[in-house]
């Protein structure tokens, strides 16, 4: 099974991590495709800096630097993954990306690190659940598992839904 894993450096997106690692341990045969989805650049970058070139490069880094601590949780797992930071709204660029993968399944956090709400989705992972072709998993964070989280051990819960 090719699973997506949408990452940017929330403590929910790690979780996603483990939880999709636990489809390893438990012999599902999987590859991860991790992604780091980094907004357009705003008007005020674009105008400061003229240079795009210079944007993308510190966006890419940005994007690089989001993904390390999930490569290693993957490849820690010896789990085999593919990487790739891109430029673009999240919640139309995660289908597409994983479309582009010919993954089977998307797996997302329940919240990500602009996400306020601490009770419900957040914007990108509603915008997945509609928009993906293929299942989407979206994992949450269980009540106190913030400090477990920090240490990497205990599992969080999740939510299932088949994208319409």
């Amino acid at each position: 099974m090719r699973l997506l894993l949408a990452i940017d450096g929330s403590v929910h997106a790690l979780q996603a991590v483990r939880w999709a690692l636990g489809l390893a341990a438990q012999g599902l045969p999987c590859e991860y495709v991790l992604v780091n989805v980094q907004a357009p650049a705003s008007l005020y970058e674009v105008m400061t800096a003229h240079d795009a070139a210079r944007i993308d490069e510190v966006r890419r880094a940005a994007g690089a630097d989001l993904l390390r601590e999930a490569e290693a949780m993957v490849e820690a797992a010896g789990q085999r993954f593919e990487s790739e930071v891109a430029g673009g709204a999240p919640e139309n660029l995660i289908v597409e990306l994983a479309e582009n993968y010919r993954c089977d399944h998307i797996v997302i956090g329940a919240r990500g690190i602009g996400d306020t709400d601490a009770a419900g989705l957040g914007r990108v992972a509603l915008a997945v659940l509609a928009g993906a072709s293929m299942p989407v998993t979206v994992v949450r964070r269980e009540e106190g598992d913030e400090a477990r989280s920090e240490d990497g051990a205990g599992e969080g819960g999740e939510a299932q839904a088949g994208a319409t």
